[in-house]
């Protein structure tokens, strides 16, 4: 892909409807995803509602900065998320440590983060990993969120399948209104058959809370390193493989400090970490954000910028999200993926001597595989590497 950022830069000329869609698909997509594993998480801990209300704001506006700063610096959709294996993690360990000592614990992972941008050496692990895996792995993550769209349709067949159905024809007619169309149909459904409700929702603006770390050697085993580990082969690895499978070759390092720096600033508020996204970068990366590859980077900054919307308002999230009938929200998403898939298994299969360690490392990624803490992408990336060394071990081009 040509190198985007010699052209001037023209944010608002280079948008287009179906980027400002993508970017509130993808943005939507993040906050249902994991938005209740926080909330989880805090009330076992025995945290405040203010407090978490902070957590949530400081993960959106740093998500809404990174986003925005990053996608502008490098003309390309880069998506910041927190991470939800994370915050599924601290359900569990949250509550065995002060809520000053996990703060504390947060600050080790995100120093550790900044570390392994600033000497390089993610970069370079990244870099060996070949396309073909890559690709795999990224179709590997977003299978079970595209295919949720045929398990939903078990529920709310009418709602599902007309959605689907406009979706169909609306990409033969003009593909890049396809999705917005799906989602005007899906709401107007589900708001003729009664499934909007909105009776618990009212504003409400987040406020920051400062909580002064402390630091402890339990806090950072339980919480600092496990998250540390989780980010990186969780979400920064797959974020990385989901940009390279379509096109975008971009510095690893420089992202990954960047968002290590902006973890490490809002950590006092709350922010467990953020990192790159991988599920929700690829709704921005793919054909339904924008037909000009290289002007889908707004598809990214318009996801910040609903990012920084949702953080202002973090306390109405909850209400929000849970107005929409669920099987909506996995529709959308799922029908947001599809370009991203068929691109990222026609990329795996592309090369002959690798086809084979690229279908495990999509098998094991897909099957949602987990070993010691660590999640299917790791391991995924890991099984096709061991398969391409054993079927391929100095054999004869």
């Amino acid at each position: 892909m040509p190198d985007a950022t010699s052209a001037p830069m023209r944010p608002l000329a280079d948008t287009s409807p179906s980027a400002v869609v993508a970017g509130f698909i993808a943005m939507l997509t993040g906050y249902t995803s994991s938005l209740v594993l926080m909330f989880q998480a805090g009330q076992a801990a025995g945290l405040t509602t203010a407090q978490i209300s902070s957590w949530i704001w400081a993960l959106s506006i740093g998500m809404a900065v990174c986003s925005i700063g990053l996608s502008l610096r490098y003309r390309t959709p880069i998506t910041v998320a927190w991470s939800t294996p994370g915050a599924a993690l601290l359900i569990t360990s949250l509550g065995g440590v002060s809520y000053g000592e996990a703060i504390g614990a947060y600050i080790t992972c995100a120093v550790l983060v900044v570390i392994c941008g600033l000497t390089g050496s993610f970069e370079r692990l990244v870099r060996r990993i070949p396309a073909s895996l890559a690709a795999a792995l990224l179709a590997g993550i977003l299978f079970k969120i595209g295919s949720e769209i045929f398990v939903a349709a078990q529920h709310r067949t009418a709602l599902v399948l007309g959605m689907f159905f406009s979706y169909l024809l609306i990409k033969r007619l003009s593909p890049r209104y396809a999705v917005l169309t799906a989602l005007v149909v899906g709401t107007a459904i589900a708001a003729v058959m009664g499934l909007l409700d909105f009776s618990g929702f009212h504003l409400e603006v987040a406020t920051p809370v400062w909580t002064t770390p402390s630091f402890s050697l339990a806090a950072t085993i339980s919480i600092g390193i496990p998250l540390f580990v989780v980010a990186m082969t969780s979400q920064n690895m797959p974020g990385v493989a989901v940009l390279r499978a379509d096109g975008y070759q971009v510095p690893a390092s420089p992202l990954i400090s960047v968002t290590g720096l902006a973890s490490l600033l809002l950590a006092p508020f709350g922010s467990h970490g953020i990192n790159l996204a991988a599920i929700s970068a690829a709704i921005c990366t793919g054909p339904h954000a924008h037909e000009d590859p290289s002007k889908r980077y707004t598809a990214a900054v318009w996801c910040g910028i609903f990012y920084g919307i949702a953080g202002v308002f973090g306390a109405t999230l909850a209400a929000l999200f849970a107005a929409l009938p669920k099987e909506l929200v996995l529709s959308i998403a799922a029908l947001a993926l599809f370009g991203s898939i068929m691109n990222g298994l026609t990329v795996a299969m592309s090369e002959a001597r690798e086809r084979e360690a690229a279908l495990i490392t999509f098998m094991v990624t897909a099957s949602g595989f987990t070993l010691f803490s660590i999640g299917s992408a790791f391991w995924g990336i890991v099984a096709g590497v061991l398969t391409l060394m054993i079927l391929n071990w100095r054999k004869p081009a």
